[in-house]
C-alpha cells in the first residue's frame, strides 16, 4: 500500500473509530516530542489534550544545552525560533553580594554516533534558550500537527480502559465537548501502547506508580519587565540568608524572577505579611541594587505571585501492560538546576530508539515494550541521575538552614571561584553535557573536603589555635557526616527500579 494511502487510512481510523498505534495523554513538553517522533517514524498517534490554548506556567522556562542538543537530534529545533526566545550562556551566582561567573565549558560536544551523548551542531561554547513557556508548547502542537501520522484532539481524558480478559490498558476514556449540544460527552481512544505525559499533576500516577511525590518548597514568580541583570545572557542565582533566588531573561523586556520559599517558612508566616511580606523584607535586600527596583514594580501589583511545588519524584521502572507514566507524570526534580526539559527531550530521544518500528514491529507486543522499558530505565541515567541527584544536593546547599549546610554551601562558592576544572565540571553536568553520574560524585565530595578545610582553618586560624584541633575534628566530621546525608539518600534513590 502506498504511504500516501496507508497515512489516509490511519487518519480515518483515528478520526473515526478512535483507533492509533500510540495514544499520549497530554501534549506538554514530553507528549509533544514523544507523539512527533514516534509519527517520524511511521506510527499512528492519537495526541490528547484537556486545553489546546496557550499554555501559562511559570517554569519549563529555560532549556540547557543538553535539552538543545536532543531538540536537535529530535527535529524540533525549529521550535525554538519566532518566540523571541534568548541565548542563555552559563550561569552568575551571587553569594551575600559576591558574585562568580560560570559559563558553560568551551568546544563541548563533539559529533559522536552515539545518540545519547551529548553533541553541539554549531561548535563553540554550548548555548542554552529561555523563553515563555506557552510560546515553546505552541510550536511543538504546531509541529505536531504538521504531521500526517498525528491526529490532535482536545478532550479531558478521565480514566483508562483495561481489558476484563487480562490486566492490559487497551486505551482511554476521557469527556469531549460537542459544539452543537456544549456539554462534554463520553469519548473512548484506543490504541496499541498508551503512554501517559499528563505532568507534574498527573491524575494516573497512584494508579500506576507506588511512589508520590516529595514538595518540601515552592517557586513564587514574578515577572520583571526590562531588567539588568548583572550578567547578560546568564541565568542568575542569588544566595544569602533565605533559599535561592533564580532569576533570568525570557524574553527581549521580560525576566523571571523565582523566589523559593520552604514550607513552614517564618518570614512567610501570616503573622508577618505572607509571601509578599517575605518577599518585601527578606528577598527585596538580598538582591543586587540593579534588580532592586524592577523588582519592587513587580510587587506592586498587590497580588499573591503564582506559585507552583518544587517536587522530587524519584524514577520507577514502567512494566504495566499496554501503558506507560512517563515525563514528569513519573520523575520530577527540583527546577533550580533548569533540567526537568532536558531530561524529557533525552529521555524522547533514547524511547524513540528502544521503540523503533524494526525493534519493535507492533507495539501490541506487551512482552517487547516490557524489555524496552527495563533498558529505558537502566540506559536514561547516564543523563537523568546526575539531573536528578545534582538537583536535589545543589538545592539542600542553596537553601542551607543549618551550619553544616551553611558551611557546604560556602564552600561550594569558594569551589566556583577557582575556575578551571572547579566550574567546567559542575556546569558541564547541570546543563546536560557531562554524563558520567562519576563526575557528579567526585565535584560534590570536592566542595565537601574544600569546605571541611575552611572550616579547620575559620575554627583553629593558625598555629595559635592548636589548641582548638578537636573542636575543628569534631565540626568537619560534622561537615562531612552531612554532605553524606545529602547525597547518599538521592544516589539510592536513583539506584532502585
Amino acid at each position: 500500500m502506498p504511504n500516501s494511502v496507508l497515512q489516509a487510512s490511519n487518519e480515518q481510523r483515528r478520526r473515526l473509530n478512535h483507533e492509533a498505534d500510540v495514544v499520549i495523554v497530554g501534549a506538554g513538553i514530553f507528549g509533544c516530542a514523544a507523539a512527533f517522533t514516534l509519527a517520524k517514524q511511521g506510527r499512528s498517534v492519537l495526541l490528547l489534550e484537556r486545553s489546546l490554548k496557550e499554555p501559562d506556567r511559570i517554569v519549563g522556562e529555560l532549556l540547557q544545552p543538553g535539552g538543545v542538543s536532543a531538540l536537535e537530534k529530535l527535529g524540533l529545533a525549529q521550535c525554538l525560533e519566532g518566540i523571541d526566545a534568548i541565548t542563555v550562556k552559563g550561569y552568575e551566582v551571587i553569594y551575600y553580594g559576591q558574585g562568580v561567573g560560570i559559563p558553560y565549558p568551551m568546544n563541548a560536544g563533539a559529533a559522536s554516533g552515539d545518540t545519547q551523548e551529548y553533541t553541539n551542531e554549531k561548535g563553540g561554547r554550548p548555548e542554552g534558550k529561555a523563553f515563555h513557556h506557552g510560546r515553546f508548547i505552541t510550536q511543538l502542537r504546531k509541529a505536531c500537527a504538521s504531521q500526517p501520522n498525528i491526529t490532535i484532539v482536545e478532550t479531558e481524558v478521565t480514566d483508562t480502559v483495561t481489558s476484563t480478559h487480562n490486566p492490559q490498558v487497551l486505551g482511554v476514556v476521557s469527556r469531549t465537548l460537542n459544539p452543537a449540544t456544549g456539554e462534554k460527552e463520553d469519548d473512548f481512544y484506543f490504541g496499541q501502547l498508551t503512554i501517559i505525559a499528563d505532568g507534574y499533576a498527573s491524575k494516573f500516577r497512584k494508579q500506576y506508580i507506588s511512589k508520590s511525590p516529595i514538595v518540601k518548597s515552592k517557586f513564587y514568580a514574578l515577572e520583571l519587565i526590562d531588567c539588568p541583570l548583572p550578567s547578560p545572557n546568564h541565568g542568575t542565582v542569588v544566595l544569602g540568608d533565605a533559599a535561592p533566588v533564580l532569576l533570568y531573561q525570557i524574553g527581549t523586556h521580560e525576566t523571571r524572577a523565582l523566589i523559593d520559599v520552604p514550607e513552614n517558612c517564618p518570614t512567610a508566616s501570616v503573622q508577618a505579611g505572607g509571601v509578599r511580606g517575605h518577599m518585601r523584607n527578606v528577598i527585596l535586600p538580598s538582591l543586587p541594587k540593579q534588580i532592586q527596583p524592577c523588582f519592587e514594580k513587580a510587587l506592586a501589583d498587590g497580588k499573591i505571585p503564582r506559585s507552583m511545588p518544587n517536587s522530587f519524584l524519584p524514577p520507577t521502572t514502567q512494566l504495566e501492560k499496554g501503558i506507560v507514566i512517563l515525563g514528569d507524570a513519573m520523575n520530577m526534580r527540583h527546577p533550580l538546576t533548569g533540567g526537568g526539559m532536558t531530561v524529557a527531550f533525552n529521555d524522547v530521544v533514547l524511547l524513540s530508539r528502544l521503540l523503533a518500528p524494526e525493534r519493535i514491529p507492533n507495539l501490541g507486543d506487551t512482552a517487547a515494550i516490557q524489555k524496552a522499558m527495563k533498558e529505558f530505565h537502566w540506559k536514561r541515567k547516564g543523563l537523568s541521575s546526575i539531573i536528578n541527584i545534582l538537583a536535589m544536593a545543589l538545592y539542600s546547599l542553596f537553601a542551607a538552614n543549618d551550619r553544616q549546610l551553611k558551611s557546604l554551601q560556602k564552600g561550594c562558592f569558594e569551589y566556583f571561584q577557582k575556575g578551571g576544572n572547579c566550574i567546567d565540571g559542575p556546569v558541564g553536568l547541570l546543563a546536560g553535557i557531562i554524563r558520567q553520574p562519576l563526575v557528579l560524585f567526585y565535584h560534590f565530595f570536592a566542595v565537601a573536603f574544600l569546605s571541611i578545610w575552611i572550616v579547620m582553618s575559620n575554627t583553629m586560624g593558625g598555629l595559635l589555635g592548636l589548641w582548638k584541633f578537636p573542636v575543628a575534628i569534631e565540626q568537619s566530621l560534622l561537615v562531612f557526616w552531612k554532605a553524606c546525608v545529602v547525597i547518599f539518600p538521592f544516589i539510592f534513590s536513583e539506584m532502585r527500579s
